[in-house]
């Protein structure tokens, strides 16, 4: 089959789209938002920008957030929430209070669920209390000792098992409080960099943790569709979206490979992503959360473009 036309097409538009961003960028129509159609509601994953490339104040990632049409900045703390709301922005999703890095002793070891569901149910009040959304999860690292891979690794089912027990001991203050639980898929192939991918995550086959969690039986546990992650572990991203409809609760992006901007460099083709978004109804946040390679502004202003759909 001739992939020819398709692929110029895709091109085009991100041709289109980088020549834009670069043009408004240098004639200083910084004004301009980005996100004019404002059908996909586009948020800012703060660690990508404020710790990695220019290393943006979180003052200057709200002025960002307000240029480009973004409305959230997300995975701020509650100290940060008060400037958030200074400058009309929320913060999608909340962190989930754990020390270190937060993906690492999760749902699934029963060693440390118990800080875990207390350190969750503490942010979810503060999000209730902010009117913050969304809470985020994770299923945690498989080894029996988290940061020991030489402890031993549970299976699948045991730790799925355990999630289960877990999340339902919390699902009961969620929904009493209206904030949703997303737990996050994360990949374990990319072991270049400790951002760009997580070797011995146990939550890394998208199908199965969306069957784990439908398993808590709550309208306030949903999935974190992470479209960088599921590329690289799974792919069939848009008939995955119809699949996890029922389940998806917050959506993030990133370029696959190396996790960077959403350019031509990269082989995930986001229009159409977005596009299958909104077809299933989704009316939650895009999180852009890609390590910026290159002038944060600009590569954040054609990812914001690109994902700037019409219905």
């Amino acid at each position: 089959m001739n992939q020819l036309p398709s692929a110029m097409n895709r091109r085009s538009v991100l041709t289109t789209v980088a020549g834009a961003a670069i043009a408004a960028t240098s004639a200083g129509v910084r004004g301009s938002a980005a996100a004019s159609q404002g059908h996909i509601k586009q948020s800012i994953v703060s660690w990508c920008f404020g710790s990695m490339g220019e290393k943006w104040s979180m003052e200057k990632q709200c002025q960002v957030a307000n240029e480009l049409g973004c409305v959230s900045i997300e995975l701020t703390k509650p100290d940060h929430w008060p400037m958030l709301k200074e400058h009309g922005l929320t913060c999608a999703i909340a962190p989930n209070g754990m020390p270190g890095a937060p993906y690492v002793k999760g749902f699934n070891n029963p060693k440390y669920q118990d800080e875990v569901i207390a350190r969750t149910r503490q942010m979810i009040d503060s999000c209730a209390a902010a009117g913050i959304p969304a809470v985020i999860a994770f299923t945690g690292f498989k080894w029996r000792d988290a940061e020991d891979p030489t402890s031993g690794a549970m299976t699948d089912e045991e730790a799925f098992d355990n999630c289960v027990a877990g999340l339902k001991k919390i699902a009961g203050h969620a929904e009493k409080q209206n904030i949703t639980i997303c737990l996050e898929h994360l990949n374990t192939r990319d072991d270049s960099h400790p951002m760009k991918g997580h070797p011995g995550y146990q939550g890394d086959n998208v199908d199965a943790v969306a069957d784990m969690l439908r398993r808590v039986g709550s309208d306030r546990v949903k999935l974190l569709f992470d479209i960088y992650h599921v590329q690289i572990m799974n792919g069939d991203v848009i008939r995955r979206i119809e699949e996890c409809k029922d389940i998806i609760g917050h959506v993030h992006t990133a370029g696959n490979p190396g996790r960077g901007e959403l350019d031509e460099s990269q082989e995930i083709n986001y229009p159409p992503i977005m596009r299958k978004l909104l077809a299933i109804g989704y009316k939650g946040y895009v999180g852009q959360e890609f390590i910026p390679t290159r002038d944060p502004f600009v590569g954040l202003r054609e990812a914001v473009m690109l994902c700037d759909v019409s219905v």
